[in-house]
């Protein structure tokens, strides 16, 4: 903190002069308490009754553990007295403790100033030079130590009983910001509209809408309402890798070096558990990629368009012209049979919205494609119920594996054997939680159904629309939802037949006049042939017959 000076101390003044030093705990104290302020009228109202001016005031607001060395105040004071030999200060604070709470420390403080030639006087004690005085000196420094080590252990272990309860105690990560209420008093609630951001990148990641950490990156940087930590706008990539990992997101807290596991948390998480060990198994199965500077929304279609020479994704950059740059994109393997062809942009992009545009079926099939989406929605529905009851037996079963491996583990003498059971407990408590959720997790409301009806059929009447008026996430989705693999360019032949989605693979051939449907009954040879004369029997094979439910 600042220090306040006064020209006393620069003049010839031939007395004691005083030096007054203030101090609190912590920055939360000196905002929102009047500490130094109380400090610093009771030194003057001292210095004023001993004839002192008051020559400088120095405050600090931190701890630093007992050790003064790391209070920037008291090392101000200290080179301001080194600075002024000439001059006889007398250092006034208001208690011991402010002065130091470490008996080491005390000290080795006293002793500075000794060498300095400064006295020193507290409010609330005398300082005595005698063998008596020195005593009550140190018995009072230890006793303040003392104290210090007691409320720092009180702290640790009310925060670690605060976070085996399920509540976060740090400070608010990204997306919450601490509430109070008469049930839980202090606990993380959603800041919107930052947590709804937060929940789209991470559920985006988890589902394949952003294919990297850097995708998540440049989407939380496009949104303005989202908090920046550097003054250009960008974020800092171990601030992705952070957001990536934390279980808090998901409704969980975990603190390793407080001897806290993974466990429930009180707060509302943003995603799903499901969904964060989605990102982690992600995560894991591919390396760590670096932010390309190069990946602009110049090119949205780089990594979506395939070599057909070579099978490589293609790359996009500028070249420099005479008069201006000309976007490219490009096939960048040494060894590809086209001898690393570059296609102009509007080459490669006008054709790709070609073949999204001839992806748009005809209106009369979509009729038939309501029926198949409330067959595919009842499915879901059906398979959930499924779903929630097997998630429920699987919990009792891991449950009872618990029971076990905790019998034995009271039973073992065997560290090493020790260590291995509590490992696979773990193990079995993260399973454990992943049922709970399956176990609890509601069913698809019909309010659901309708907006899942209404997004789909907007998607599949025209893709190409959605691609053209979109942002660079948006066209990117578009193509990893149009297609099942990457669309191939062949430099000789152009763009080769796409391998469109399912659900476009089945309005293309409901629109084929050729396309019959299959009988209700199943085809079937009559059982009382015998196995001999069975291929005099069989029948010739017809097409493969489309199955509509």
């Amino acid at each position: 903190m600042k220090s306040k000076m006064n020209n006393t101390a620069n003049s010839s003044f031939e007395g004691k002069v005083a030096i007054i030093y203030c101090r609190v705990s912590s920055p939360k104290q000196r905002i929102e308490g009047e500490g130094l302020e109380s400090q610093e009228h009771r030194c003057r109202a001292h210095a004023k009754s001993r004839g002192y001016p008051v020559g400088a005031v120095f405050r600090d607001d931190t701890t630093a553990g007992g050790d003064f060395r790391k209070r920037p105040g008291l090392r101000d004071l200290l080179a301001f007295i080194k600075a002024q030999p000439a001059i006889q200060y007398v250092v006034i604070f208001d208690d011991l403790k402010r002065f130091a709470r470490d008996t080491k420390f005390h000290l080795e403080l006293r002793d500075v100033f000794r060498e300095q030639g400064s006295e020193l006087e507290c409010l609330n004690f005398r300082f005595d030079d005698s063998p008596e005085g020195e005593f009550q000196e140190t018995v009072l420094a230890a006793s303040g130590q003392l104290e210090r080590k007691q409320n720092a252990r009180q702290t640790i272990q009310k925060t670690q009983a605060r976070l085996e309860q399920g509540y976060w105690t740090n400070r608010a990560p990204i997306g919450y910001v601490y509430t109070r209420d008469k049930v839980h008093n202090k606990i993380l609630t959603p800041d919107e509209p930052v947590a709804s951001v937060l929940k789209e990148a991470l559920e985006g990641f988890a589902c394949g809408r952003f294919s990297t950490q850097a995708d998540v990156k440049r989407f939380l940087e496009s949104r303005p309402e989202f908090p920046k930590d550097l003054p250009n706008g960008k974020i800092r990539d171990w601030k992705i890798t952070q957001i990536l990992e934390r279980p808090i997101y998901a409704g969980y807290i975990e603190a390793p070096t407080q001897n806290v596991s993974l466990r429930e948390g009180q707060h509302e998480g943003l995603i799903s558990f499901q969904t964060h060990l989605k990102i982690q198994e992600i995560r894991r199965g591919r390396r760590r990629p670096g932010t390309r500077k190069d990946v602009a929304r110049d090119f949205p279609l780089r990594g979506f368009v395939y070599c057909d020479d070579c099978g490589r994704p293609l790359t996009a950059s500028w070249s420099k012209g005479c008069r201006k740059p000309y976007p490219y994109y490009r096939c960048q393997t040494r060894d590809c049979p086209s001898k690393r062809p570059s296609i102009p942009r509007a080459t490669i992009e006008d054709g790709y919205e070609r073949i999204l545009n001839d992806l748009e079926p005809t209106k009369e099939l979509f009729q038939l494609a309501d029926e198949m989406l409330l067959d595919a929605w009842e499915s879901r529905r059906a398979q959930a119920v499924e779903d929630r009851k097997a998630a429920k037996k699987q919990l009792r079963t891991i449950e009872g594996q618990i029971q076990v491996l905790l019998e034995r583990f009271l039973s073992t003498s065997s560290s090493a054997v020790a260590e291995a059971i509590e490992e696979r407990i773990e193990k079995l408590k993260r399973e454990k939680l992943l049922l709970i959720e399956k176990s609890e997790e509601p069913l698809p409301s019909e309010g659901k159904k309708g907006e899942m009806f209404e997004l789909s059929r907007k998607f599949l009447s025209s893709p190409c629309t959605i691609y053209k008026n979109g942002s660079l996430e948006t066209k990117q989705t578009v193509a990893r939802l149009a297609f099942s693999e990457p669309v191939r360019y062949s430099a000789s032949k152009g763009y080769r037949t796409a391998n469109s989605a399912f659900p476009f693979r089945v309005l293309a051939d409901l629109s084929d006049p050729d396309c019959q449907m299959v009988r209700s009954r199943r085809l079937e040879l009559p059982r009382e042939l015998p196995h001999s004369d069975l291929n005099a029997a069989r029948l010739p094979i017809p097409p493969r017959p489309h199955v509509i439910r």
